[in-house]
């Protein structure tokens, strides 16, 4: 196996139309083959609502690795890794700023594939436009988390972190994870596979181009704020960025959207070239 195919997207969680919504997800995930997928906004209601990454995984034979975060209606909502091929470990860590009705966390998942194990992450940051000094933290946090896991278990594989982080590629969170910016002394380095192959497109994954964002008409649209980041890219090729799309981003032929977010497809090149 010497590439990855990675699908991330934020769920959106139950918010309707679901069960056409899920369809448009599973039909992606079917026609799209990613090797693993994260999701954001993952939610499960103890007899309402099946836990909705493992009603996809099992649509498609996919080991599951899910997290609840924070409460939600009666449930949680948290973080999913869904796998084709086997989870060899599973673990997550709370972020900075948790309160009782927002608490944030990472998770990571161990792959078993044929060129080794290889770490996959993915996290769901605050969401709010005022919470940039909070992302600052958690961004800290995660990349911590993971600099924990690899030293751990060590692994010649890249480690890929995906998801929502809320934030646009110019703010000091996100500039951070590229190695732009300091936090509370600390530095870190992660490719980020769109800006690797469209430098410049915008490549919105928060669009005012779905109609299911004006539920947060507040919030700023028109913005990237969903991430495919790899880790730096070795002599050997290992880590480098082959594709990268946004995808999930046109509607059924009802006008119905995926999700209120875009996903993001990317594929890595996890072994070296001979």
């Amino acid at each position: 196996m010497e590439t990855v195919k990675l699908l991330t997207l934020n769920l959106w969680g139950e918010q309707p139309p679901l069960t056409r919504r899920m369809e448009l997800v599973g039909d992606a995930i079917q026609a799209l083959a990613p090797d693993v997928v994260t999701l954001q906004e993952v939610r499960v209601i103890p007899g309402a609502l099946p836990n909705m990454a493992e009603t996809l995984a099992a649509r498609f034979g996919l080991h599951v690795a899910w997290a609840p975060a924070t409460p939600w209606g009666g449930g949680d909502e948290g973080l999913a890794i869904l796998s084709s091929l086997p989870i060899a470990h599973r673990a997550s860590r709370e972020l900075p700023h948790a309160t009782p009705m927002e608490r944030r966390i990472v998770l990571g998942a161990a792959i078993t594939t044929p060129s080794g194990e290889l770490g996959v992450f993915t996290t769901h940051l605050n969401y709010r436009l005022a919470d940039g000094g909070k992302r600052e933290d958690q961004v800290a946090a995660v990349d911590a988390f993971i600099a924990d896991w690899a030293a751990e278990r060590s692994s010649p594989l890249p480690r890929l972190l995906a998801g929502d982080l809320n934030a646009t590629p110019d703010s000091d969170e996100v500039r951070f994870l590229r190695g732009k910016h300091s936090h509370g002394g600390r530095r870190t380095y992660w490719q980020d596979a769109w800006e690797r192959l469209h430098p410049d497109e915008r490549g919105h994954t928060w669009s005012s181009a779905n109609p299911f964002t004006e539920r947060l008409h507040w919030l700023d649209r028109d913005r990237r704020i969903d991430y495919v980041l790899v880790s730096p890219l070795q002599r050997d090729h290992r880590g480098e960025v082959l594709d990268c799309r946004i995808v999930l981003d046109r509607p059924d032929r009802d006008g119905v959207f995926a999700s209120d977010h875009f996903g993001v497809l990317a594929e890595i090149r996890i072994a070296p070239t001979t």
